[in-house]
C-alpha cells in the first residue's frame, strides 16, 4: 500500500511529455492496448511505443503484430517496437523494456497498465533498471477501466485480483524480483530532485 501510494505521487499529466509509451500486455486485456494507442495517436510528441508481449499459455493470448494493433486503432507506425519473443512473466517483459530503452536511448517513459497490476509492473520494471544502474523518469499511466470489469482470462475483477497482487509483490520482494521499499524511496527522491519540471509542468 505504501509503495502504490508513493508511486501515485507521480502525476499522470507528465506522461504527455515523455519519450516513450510502454505497454505490458496480458490476461486478454485489450483495453491496455486501446488506452495506449489512444494516447499514442493523440500525442505526436511521443517518439516510441513499446509493446511487451504476453504469455502464450493464456487462453486469451493474441500475437502482438502491427496488423492486430491497427485493428485496435493504430495509425502511426513509426517508432513502434514489439517484443517478438513470448513473455510468460512480468520479469521477462521488464528485461525487454530495459533493453529497448537502452538500445534506443530513450530518456523517459510512461508505463500503461491496468490499475490493479500497476504496482507490481512498476516495481518489477524499476528493479530491472536498478540492476543495470540506469535511471530515467518512469511515469505510471493507469488504464481507464472500471474496477468491476471482468478480466477476459479469468473473469475476475480488479477487486478480486488485488489481494493476489499484494501477495506476489511481497513474495517477489523476498526473491529480489521487485524493487524494495528503500529502492523505491531512493528512486523517487532522485526523480523529484532531478526532474521536477517534467513532473510539475512538463519539460522546459
Amino acid at each position: 500500500m505504501k509503495a502504490l501510494t508513493v508511486i501515485l505521487t507521480l502525476p499522470q499529466s507528465a506522461a504527455d511529455h515523455v519519450d516513450a509509451l510502454v505497454v505490458a500486455t496480458g490476461q486478454g486485456e485489450e483495453w491496455r492496448l486501446t488506452h495506449a494507442i489512444r494516447n499514442w495517436e493523440a500525442n505526436r510528441a511521443l517518439r516510441y511505443l513499446l509493446v511487451a508481449n504476453g504469455n502464450p499459455d493464456e487462453e486469451t493470448y493474441v500475437e502482438i503484430t502491427l496488423d492486430y494493433l491497427r485493428s485496435l486503432g493504430l495509425r502511426r507506425t513509426n517508432g513502434i517496437y514489439l517484443q517478438a519473443d513470448p513473455a510468460p512473466n512480468t520479469g521477462l517483459q521488464a528485461a525487454w523494456i530495459v533493453n529497448q530503452v537502452q538500445a534506443r536511448r530513450i530518456a523517459s517513459l510512461a508505463l500503461a497498465v491496468s490499475p490493479y497490476h500497476l504496482a507490481r509492473v512498476y516495481l518489477t520494471v524499476l528493479k530491472a533498471f536498478t540492476r543495470t544502474g540506469f535511471r530515467l523518469p518512469m511515469i505510471p499511466l493507469p488504464v481507464a477501466v472500471p474496477p468491476d470489469t471482468p478480466v477476459p482470462e479469468t473473469g475476475a475483477t480488479a477487486y478480486d485480483l488485488v489481494p493476489g497482487e499484494i501477495k506476489r509483490i511481497l513474495n517477489y520482494m523476498d526473491n529480489g524480483w521487485v524493487a524494495t521499499p528503500e529502492e523505491v524511496q531512493q528512486y523517487l527522491q532522485w526523480l523529484w530532485s532531478h526532474h521536477k519540471a517534467l513532473l510539475v509542468s512538463g519539460p522546459v
